[in-house]
């Protein structure tokens, strides 16, 4: 392969995690970072390439620190020429290796370093114990964001309380499920046998969170261990953020990898990577159950890639709720009957929020390392299944370099629909989850379709209906809004 431009090369890829007994003593999130980039260096036996770091990229946590990357290159004796940050959202990770690799790619930038890092669990412990959890000072703000930061939540959907991402998930679930035909009992058995598989891959995942392998049913029963949270999800479908992970790209050109030594066998090339966003609010969408923007995305990313979907070996589709899988498993054209993680997923591989993504293209090149000559696909999904970035990665160079599109434009020609805050009037329930507290059904959430179309959200809080809601299907039923968002249903 020759190319007149520099060929954009992962090298490098290190992932840590802790468990540590008193959460005092467990490290932040900032020495969690630190930590996996020195093992990514390692990794490519190549860590020097570290101190010479051009571009640091750093995504967004739950933590306060403000420009994070400035004091990570002091750790690490570096002084790069600019901090990259990203606003919340699970697709950041994906983008900030895309945003390195086009910088590579038109020679502006050397080596870049990409990270995260969260610390849920010990957070989680520090307020059970009552205690508080040091944090460095890390003030200022990074030279650059690899996209702005923009509103998720639609005035429609606050008005009513929807801004719990499992109750926003388990809504789209149940679109799903009703445009797919299944029954409540078929759609729940199916679903936890597609994260029965999830759990399974973990097992074999040494940098997962959880090793213990569950079986279909228990994912799927409601239990006091595993206890309902927004219909039909239980606990185990759910992302699992109380995890302290972390994870680190080193990424290069491929003379700059030559030159330092960087071993053949670990090279991972990024051969193509697409990026298009749906509308940022779920109340607009046309369907709640479709995606134009990884449809467009996905088949425009295989294109450049000149690989058909069938010919993908590996996928990591974003699994935060099975809902964000089968929705990106149907715009792709890939049966759920096949491995769709190479981590275990948010669940089980653990859920530290913006950074899995790191953690699951980490996992992706040690995959490809190991399955030389196969393609692997990665899906990242930030906001309400909004944001969408996909990389296609393989241990053998691509025939026509790196290639790059972003299918925005194509997406923006998509009709919305308009969203009401209040409504009053005759409805047709579109989807809807169950909320539950302490394992009891607390209030229904409802995404409602007026007769002319457009889209309102309502709430019912009547013990007999929620509980004849997770019994009978309640999509496509016809009901009434009184104009202050509660829902009535003959």
């Amino acid at each position: 392969m020759s190319s007149p431009q520099p060929i954009p090369v992962l090298v490098g890829v290190g992932q840590v995690l802790q468990r540590a007994d008193d959460p005092r003593e467990a490290a932040e999130p900032l020495a969690l970072m630190v930590a996996a980039l020195e093992r990514a260096g390692e990794d490519a036996g190549a860590p020097q390439l570290l101190g010479r770091v051009d571009s640091l990229y750093v995504t967004r946590g739950a933590w306060r620190y403000g420009d994070p990357g400035r004091e990570i290159a002091r750790r690490l004796g570096a002084r790069p020429r600019e901090t990259v940050g990203t606003p919340y959202g699970g697709n950041f990770s994906q983008a900030c290796v895309i945003d390195a690799a086009r910088e590579i790619q038109a020679g502006r930038c050397g080596v870049a370093l990409v990270t995260g890092a969260e610390n849920g669990r010990s957070a989680a412990q520090a307020l059970r114990q009552g205690v508080a959890l040091g944090e460095t000072e890390a003030p200022g703000s990074p030279d650059r964001k690899v996209a702005e930061d923009k509103a998720i939540f639609h005035d429609a959907e606050l008005a009513r309380g929807m801004n719990s991402a499992s109750d926003v998930f388990a809504v789209v679930e149940s679109a799903i499920r009703f445009a797919r035909g299944e029954s409540l009992e078929v759609h729940a058995a199916r679903i936890a046998e597609l994260w029965a598989g999830f759990s399974a891959v973990a097992c074999g995942n040494p940098n997962a969170w959880i090793h213990k392998r569950y079986r279909a049913e228990e994912i799927g029963r409601a239990s006091p261990d595993n206890p309902m949270i927004s219909y039909p999800y239980t606990r185990l479908l759910n992302a699992n953020a109380r995890v302290d992970m972390g994870a680190a790209l080193v990424l290069c050109s491929l003379e700059t990898a030559r030159s330092a030594g960087v071993p053949e066998r670990k090279l991972v090339y990024l051969h193509a990577a697409t990026e298009a966003n749906d509308s940022n609010f779920l109340s607009t969408r046309m369907d709640l159950h479709r995606s134009p923007a990884v449809r467009l995305a996905g088949a425009r990313a295989l294109e450049l890639a000149g690989t058909p979907i069938e010919e993908i070996a590996h996928f990591d589709l974003y699994s935060c709720f099975p809902s964000s899988v089968e929705l990106a498993a149907a715009e792709l054209g890939v049966s759920e009957r096949r491995p769709l993680s190479v981590t275990g997923g948010l669940t089980f591989g653990g859920g530290p929020l913006n950074s899995y993504g790191l953690h699951a293209v980490a996992r992706m090149a040690e995959v490809v390392r190991e399955d030389r000559g196969s393609l692997g696909l990665v899906h990242g999904n930030g906001g309400w299944l909004a944001k969408h970035a996909i990389g296609i990665y393989g241990a053998e160079p691509p025939e026509r370099g790196f290639r790059y599109a972003n299918l925005q434009a194509e997406v923006d020609a998509f009709p919305l629909r308009e969203a009401l805050v209040d409504w009053q009037g005759p409805v047709t329930l579109e989807a809807y989850t169950v909320a539950h507290q302490h394992g009891k059904p607390r209030l229904a959430h409802a995404a409602c379709l007026t007769d002319d179309g457009r889209r309102t959200w309502a709430t019912l809080s009547d013990p007999a209906v929620m509980e004849a809601m997770m019994r009978e299907e309640f999509c496509g039923r016809r009901g009434r809004v009184d104009g202050r968002g509660r829902l009535s249903v003959p």
